[in-house]
């Protein structure tokens, strides 16, 4: 007999794995502090868009729900570039003109919710959870008009994002060390409105980026004409959150540094005084679960920043690799829970730093030139030599590849790269027969290091 599942948390990844074990004949309960979305209004100013790639696909896939998501996505091709001299720039995403999609997070989870309840889950709405005894796996929750409820789970998982009471029960445990760390940066979500007729303004299949230098602006696209735009920047410091106070102080800085996106947004000062500052988190946790009760996913176990837009997909890929595990080991959930901590916590851990690495290259590393050479490099060697080398960039959106094996293979692309850019031009070299050849051995002795990782499709 099927054990019965408790999942904290209605988000994303809370509902997609309540659908896959409801498929699976288990009883599901899933209970989400927040009101019931599709029935109230969503606070505005904190939903950044997602940026759906190959892992967060297959795991749609899995839920019966990519063939109706589709047509909601917008396909992304590359970053467009708005330079602090008003040029701009095209930087593809792959040398095979695939594409991440822009996907609104609400309207996602509002699918997934409705259709976890189509298969039969029960959702509990307004339920906080207070407090875990995790040994027991008891809950404790508080209701609306300060009521309380205690339910005993009997297979536990905590999809409760950065802020998750399972991950902060797990603290208490021996032997289980956590780390929470805050950015000293902030975010705030802004508007590109449509035009007239509601068109896009700006390029519609890309990921727009206003690079900075220590801040910026991202935009991306909706199906309804508008871009979801989001600023980055410190909280504190020359210039910084705390320095924007008044209308004129917000003005004059968009007119400063972001003018062109400036010109679209008729409603800057409204979204700007309305929607929240809010805080970036990174979180990591040495254990996962325990024993055969409980378990961490999504958020929940890997809090990452949004900046190589892998956090769904992340999540995703957890609940397809738990889904695999499930193939293989059935209800042995003391094997299940294992193997699962085996095979995603280091790339839970990797792909908190992918995220992490890749802020640093969209604020500022997209405005160098020598940058922006070595990304045209990469894609004529993906092209050249598609059997030999793949950009980490692309391993992590368009494969399945493990993020603990792509940001291994960071080094010695860089060594590679750099190698190759010490000879000069590169795309003058390569008319060149001499320096083909000694580029066909660099980029094979390169392929031949990597080879040694482990390349595996783990979900």
């Amino acid at each position: 007999m099927s054990r019965q599942v408790t999942i904290l948390g209605a988000g994303l990844v809370g509902s997609l794995l309540a659908i896959i074990l409801r498929k699976r004949g288990y009883e599901v309960n899933l209970y989400e502090r927040r009101p019931d979305m599709r029935a109230a209004a969503i606070s505005a100013g904190k939903s950044i868009n997602l940026a759906t790639s190959h892992r967060g696909w297959k795991a749609l896939e899995l839920a019966g729900l990519k063939t109706e998501m589709e047509p909601l996505a917008i396909p992304m091709y590359g970053r467009y570039l708005h330079q602090p001299d008003g040029n701009t720039a095209f930087q593809p995403y792959s040398k095979n003109n695939e594409a991440i999609y822009s996907v609104s997070r609400g309207d996602l989870n509002k699918k997934l919710m409705t259709l976890a309840e189509k298969h039969g889950v029960k959702i509990h709405f307004e339920h906080r959870c207070t407090h875990i005894d995790v040994a027991n796996n008891i809950v404790s929750f508080e209701l609306p008009h300060q009521s309380h409820k205690v339910i005993h789970a009997d297979l536990l998982f905590g999809a409760d994002g950065a802020f998750s009471a399972l991950r902060e029960a797990y603290t208490h445990l021996n032997r289980v060390s956590c780390d929470q760390v805050y950015l000293e940066y902030a975010y705030k979500e802004l508007c590109i409105l449509p035009g007239h007729n509601g068109e896009w303004l700006v390029e519609k299949n890309a990921l727009h980026i206003w690079p900075r230098g220590n801040y910026m602006l991202i935009a991306l696209p909706n199906t309804d004409g508008t871009f979801t735009c989001t600023l980055f920047m410190p909280f504190e410091g020359p210039i910084s959150f705390e320095k924007l106070k008044t209308e004129a102080d917000v003005t004059t800085f968009f007119n400063d540094h972001f003018a062109d996106a400036k010109a679209l947004m008729p409603e800057l000062l409204k979204d700007f005084f309305t929607n929240p500052t809010s805080s970036l988190i990174t979180t990591r946790i040495s254990s996962w679960y325990h024993n055969d009760k409980s378990a961490l996913i999504g958020d929940a176990a890997h809090a990452i920043v949004p900046f190589y837009g892998q956090g769904m997909n992340a999540g995703f890929e957890d609940c397809t690799v738990l889904s695999a595990l499930m193939d293989k080991h059935g209800e042995d959930w003391d094997t299940i829970l294992k193997a699962y901590q085996v095979m995603r916590k280091p790339n839970g851990d990797a792909v908190r730093q992918l995220a992490l690495d890749n802020f640093t290259e969209m604020r500022d590393k997209v405005a160098d030139s020598k940058f922006l050479e070595r990304k045209k490099i990469e894609k004529d060697l993906g092209k050249r030599f598609p059997d030999l080398f793949v950009s980490v960039y692309e391993m992590v959106s368009f494969s399945h590849t493990p993020y603990d094996t792509a940001i291994q293979c960071i080094h010695a692309q860089d060594q590679l790269l750099q190698r190759i850019m010490k000879e000069g031009d590169f795309f003058i070299n390569v008319e060149n027969n001499g320096f083909c050849d000694n580029l066909g051995k660099w980029v094979t002795d390169y392929h031949n290091a990597v080879q040694q990782l482990d390349f595996g499709n783990e979900a």
